[in-house]
C-alpha cells in the first residue's frame, strides 16, 4: 500500500501547496507513482498543475460526502506518474455536510482506500485550518509533514498543529507520525531567517528536515503557467530544493540506496 503523507499547517502562506505540488511532481519524476489529492477548498493544488477548478465535474468533495468512487475522479497531469484527485468550490460545503455524518473523521480514508494500493505516495494537501476535512486528512494518513515559513509568526501556530497531531493520534489515528519539519521560503540574507532556522532545529531536532526550500522567482511564478516548478524550470534552484527533498522523504522511509552522505542535486549556477 502507498505512504499516505498529508501537507499540513492552519496557518496559511506557508507554501504548503507549493509543496503538495512540487513534491509530487518530484516523486513523479523520481519514477514513484503519485497521487495528489486536493482538500482544499481553494483548489489551489489542481491549478496549479494545470486543470481549471471550473471544469471539475467531481473530486474531493464527492469523495468525502460518498457520492461516487473515486476511481472515477482521478484525472491524470501533464507530470509523469502524477495524478490528481481534484478540488472544486463545492467543498466548502463538505465541513458542514459532515458535521451529521456518522464516522465523520474517517470518509476520506474510507474513499481512499480502494486507490491506496496503486500508488506509491499519496500527498494530501490540506486547507489552512484545523476544521473537518484537515482531520479527515491526518486520519487517512500515515504521517504528516509541516511546512513552516522562515519568519518569526510562522512559529506561533505551530505548537497548536502539534496537538492537533497528538489528539488525532490519541483519538483516531493510531499510526499517525510526524514525517518531517519542512523550512521554506528561506532568504539566505536575511538575519531573522537563519534565527528561525537555528530556533527550529534547536526545539525539534530530528524532526527538521535537512532540506530547506529556498525563497525562488521561478517557484512563485510556476503556479500561474499551471505547472510544476519541475516541469517549468527544471534547472532551477526551486526544482533543484524539491528534489531533493523527495530524495530526502524517500531516504528516511528507506525506499532508495542513496544514503545522507551522496551528493544532493545540485543547480547549475551554485
Amino acid at each position: 500500500m502507498g505512504k499516505i503523507i498529508a501537507i499540513a499547517n492552519q496557518k496559511g502562506g506557508v507554501g504548503k501547496t507549493t509543496t503538495a505540488i512540487n513534491l509530487s511532481a518530484s516523486l513523479g519524476v523520481l519514477e514513484y507513482k503519485t497521487l495528489l489529492v486536493d482538500a482544499d477548498p481553494q483548489a489551489n493544488a489542481t491549478s496549479g498543475v494545470g486543470i481549471d477548478p471550473a471544469s471539475v465535474e467531481a473530486g474531493t468533495y464527492e469523495a468525502l460526502i460518498g457520492e461516487q468512487d473515486v476511481r472515477s475522479m482521478i484525472l491524470e497531469t501533464e507530470t509523469p506518474n502524477l495524478h490528481l484527485l481534484p478540488a472544486h468550490i463545492d467543498l466548502v460545503g463538505a465541513e458542514i455536510e459532515l458535521i451529521s455524518a456518522e464516522d465523520r473523521e474517517h470518509q476520506l480514508a474510507r474513499a481512499l482506500g480502494p486507490v491506496a494500493d496503486a500508488y506509491d505516495f499519496v500527498i494530501i494537501d490540506c486547507s489552512p485550518s484545523l476544521g473537518l476535512i484537515t482531520v479527515n486528512s491526518l486520519a487517512a494518513a500515515d504521517s504528516v509533514l509541516i511546512p513552516v515559513q522562515c519568519e518569526y509568526f510562522a512559529l506561533e501556530g505551530l505548537g497548536k498543529l502539534l496537538n492537533t497531531i497528538k489528539i488525532v493520534q490519541t483519538q483516531i489515528n493510531e499510526r499517525l507520525s510526524i514525517e518531517g519539519i519542512l523550512l521554506t521560503m528561506y532568504d539566505t540574507r536575511l538575519r531573522l531567517a537563519n534565527q528561525v532556522v537555528d530556533e527550529v532545529r534547536t526545539h525539534f531536532q530530528e524532526l527538521v528536515l535537512n532540506t530547506i526550500i529556498h525563497r525562488n522567482t521561478r517557484l512563485g511564478e510556476a503556479p500561474s503557467f499551471g505547472e510544476s516548478i519541475i516541469m517549468h524550470d527544471a534547472s532551477s534552484k526551486g526544482s533543484v530544493n524539491y528534489l531533493n527533498l523527495a530524495r530526502e522523504l524517500l531516504q528516511r522511509n528507506k525506499l532508495t540506496q542513496l544514503d545522507s552522505t551522496s551528493k544532493q542535486f545540485e543547480a547549475p549556477n551554485s
